[in-house]
């Protein structure tokens, strides 16, 4: 794999490399697309670990993690789930937006996320200590928690905490020069459009832009593609379906690029 390319925002390197240092377990808070997966792939390099994503969601269930008994023309055989794989080798189990797991899925993380470190595994009988270089991460956007969807205090308090937002117009203009290769001029035009956008809220928009859209708004611009057509594209149409909002959003980018659309 290459080199992944991650630009720090404040203390996040840092607080993370002393985290795993000393065996803690970190959850990571931030709206979609600041940068919290590519964080902890940056992370994963930097240490030296494997990083095993797992993506939540509702189905998720305990055997999706911890593993299952299979059966092939040998018979029926154990195979680890992504967690079990982290804790028994080392390396970072990430959890990416926990709170859309079943809350009977998480209770398995509690033995992990404290000063025991097992993993105990029910239909094997094992219990298995953790690998010294096993780091828990989980992460969540705290825009979508709701009553009936956030984490247990009974499992929030088993982590240090790490708040993501969205990077400063500099520092964003940055990122997006180095992922597109586009030039300064149209990545501060970009930055500037989805800085208005973000600031939008009386509107149908349920959601900022992320950093990684416009990393695809600016790809195509580079690659010859109409800087307004790219951002009605790869922006304005990916936040709303609303045809009066996407008429506002158009203008509000034609402020920017004066070329029609």
């Amino acid at each position: 794999m290459s080199q992944i390319y991650y630009l720090e925002q404040e203390n996040e390197v840092d607080l993370f490399t002393h985290a795993a240092k000393l065996n803690l377990p970190m959850l990571i808070k931030g709206p979609t697309g600041c940068g919290k997966t590519r964080f902890i792939e940056y992370m994963g390099q930097q240490l030296n670990r494997d990083v095993y994503t797992v993506v939540c969601h509702d189905d998720l269930s305990t055997a999706d993690l911890v593993g299952r008994y299979l059966i092939d023309e040998n018979g029926t055989y154990w195979q680890d789930g992504p967690l079990t794989e982290a804790v028994r080798n080392g390396g970072i189990c990430y959890l990416d937006e926990i709170i859309e797991a079943r809350k009977d899925t998480t209770v398995v993380l509690h033995s992990l996320a404290d000063y025991r470190r097992v993993l105990p595994i029910d239909k094997t009988g094992e219990t298995i200590e953790a690998h010294k270089d096993f780091m828990l991460v989980v992460s969540y956007n705290p825009g979508y928690q709701s009553m009936l969807k956030g984490m247990k205090p009974s499992t929030k308090q088993r982590f240090i905490s790490l708040s993501f937002e969205y990077p400063h117009a500099e520092e964003e203009e940055a990122i997006v020069i180095k992922e597109s290769g586009i030039d300064s001029e149209t990545a501060k035009k970009l930055v500037k459009i989805v800085n208005e956008l973000r600031q939008l809220k009386e509107s149908e928009i349920h959601e900022d832009v992320s950093t990684r859209l416009l990393v695809y708004t600016a790809k195509l611009i580079k690659e010859g593609f109409p800087p307004k057509e790219a951002c009605r594209h790869a922006i304005v149409e990916s936040l709303t379906d609303d045809d009066e909002t996407i008429a506002v959003l158009e203008q509000l980018v034609s402020l920017h690029f004066d070329t029609d659309i």
